[in-house]
């Protein structure tokens, strides 16, 4: 049941991703087979560190380089042997390199969750669809919003706030399995819950990772 949910979701990302992608170009610059290569080329971009950058932010970017490494070592070795080879358990030497990886990607993970916090705070002008409908409903005096409603910036922040949100339970769940506290069953739960929020988890990054490299591209 969690194979087959898990890769009908993972399709249904990376589908809804490319079909987004082209049926909703970033700019009048991004159609057609230029705006792929400009958006592959602006991906690969991200990956360097600009020599402008202060001491902070080359260890910003390094920190974010790491925490891209670690989530794609540890999507790797959790989801081939459940996804693809069909197994129960991780195993074996990708158990210990799961293992490895998993502090250092919680460390990272937590490092960006503090440092981009601010960067994606909600504002009032967010969805200004939102401010429109509420204030066509409700009797609440808000002000017209005057600018368009800015739905990838907003979809942009949700996703973050739930990466932010879905790494507690991630990590505490894996903890807590490996820890004689509880019994058998609990221990079964536990895992069951790193699981399913694994697939959510992967979800929510995959979005935020789109919608960031739109945004830029938009810019």
């Amino acid at each position: 049941m969690f194979q087959t949910i898990a890769i009908l979701v993972l399709l249904a990302t990376f589908v809804g991703v490319v079909v987004h992608w082209f049926a909703f170009p970033a700019s009048s610059e991004c159609r057609g087979g230029g705006g792929v290569v400009r958006g592959i080329v602006h991906v690969f971009s991200l990956l360097l560190i600009e020599q402008r950058n202060s001491l902070l932010g080359a260890l910003k970017k390094l920190c974010y380089l790491l925490t891209v490494v670690c989530f794609v070592v540890l999507a790797i070795t959790g989801f081939w042997p459940l996804l693809v080879q069909g197994e129960p358990h991780i195993s074996g030497y990708l158990m210990m390199i799961h293992a490895t990886f998993a502090p250092v990607f919680a460390i990272c993970l937590a490092i960006l969750g503090i440092t981009w916090a601010s960067r994606y705070r909600f504002a009032g002008g967010d969805c200004p669809c939102l401010e429109r409908l509420l204030r066509r409903v409700t009797r609440l005096h808000i002000p017209e919003p005057q600018e368009r409603c800015k739905c990838a910036t907003t979809v942009q922040k949700i996703a973050f706030w739930a990466v932010v949100a879905l790494a507690l339970p991630l990590i505490l769940s894996i903890v807590l399995s490996m820890l004689p506290l509880f019994g058998t069953h609990y221990q079964e739960l536990a895992l069951t819950i790193h699981r399913w929020t694994s697939i959510v988890f992967f979800v929510a990054v995959i979005i935020l990772t789109y919608l960031s490299v739109r945004v830029r591209i938009a810019q």
